[in-house]
């Protein structure tokens, strides 16, 4: 049997700079990952998923915890980054658009969700997130203690919140702040980070990142799933 690397993430892990791709695609920063440690991945990830989620999928997918967790060699932790992003309305609200019936209303709604969220934020100066930062800690913090009890002796590594510049969520006032968190929580639990700033803004500068200014660059990729094996690497028992 060969070394699995568990990987629970948002759309960065399977998000290029062009579109979604199919998450075995190479680029990718976990198959980088699992590439340099000679490993499969075990992905569980979404679109827009918060350490809540995350939190969420380990404890209710049964792939997640019956699976992919229990044959971890290798676990990195790739949420948080969603939480930092200015919010329009309260995330719970917004979450419950799927559940609006009549189908005709959805649309309406959330067509009005996406023109208006840039303006309010604009408004409000970006003051509400998507997940406030105690709940993102104790979220992660969670995640981190299942890991220990059900794999005490495997590498744990936290993506700290990638920067963005994005029009869709015009700014940025929360993300100094969330990857101050991310730093401290990885030294109050011991875990391995890898923060991605360095890689990730060249290419929000240059144009080679996705236009909506929050997924990465190829090069970002490479860069970020090099560090991630590294980190690990060096923290195997």
């Amino acid at each position: 049997m060969g070394a699995h690397l568990f990987v629970v993430a948002d759309s960065l892990a399977f998000h290029g700079p062009e579109r979604i791709e199919q998450p075995t695609d190479d680029r990718l920063y976990p198959m980088v990952c699992a590439r340099e440690l000679g490993a499969e991945v075990d992905l569980v990830a979404r679109e827009g998923w918060t350490a809540r989620d995350a939190w969420w999928a380990l404890t209710k997918d049964p792939m997640a915890y019956g699976v992919y967790l229990p044959r971890a060699d290798y676990v990195v932790i790739g949420v948080g980054g969603m939480d930092q992003l200015p919010a329009s309305i309260p995330t719970w609200l917004r979450d419950s658009l799927p559940y609006v019936r009549p189908g005709g209303l959805r649309r309406r709604l959330r067509r009005a969700y996406r023109d208006l969220t840039p303006g309010v934020i604009r408004a409000t100066g970006g003051r509400l997130r998507q997940l406030p930062q105690d709940a993102t800690d104790r979220y992660l913090t969670r995640i981190i203690q299942t890991v220990r009890v059900l794999r005490p002796d495997v590498p744990v590594v936290l993506v700290a919140p990638t920067p963005y510049r994005s029009p869709y969520y015009p700014s940025t006032r929360h993300h100094a702040g969330a990857s101050t968190a991310a730093h401290r929580l990885a030294r109050v639990l011991d875990i391995g980070l890898v923060d991605p700033e360095s890689a990730v803004l060249p290419g929000l500068r240059d144009g080679s990142a996705n236009p909506d200014g929050m997924h990465w660059s190829w090069a970002a990729h490479r860069h970020v799933g090099c560090a991630l094996a590294e980190t690990l690497a060096g923290r195997e028992r």
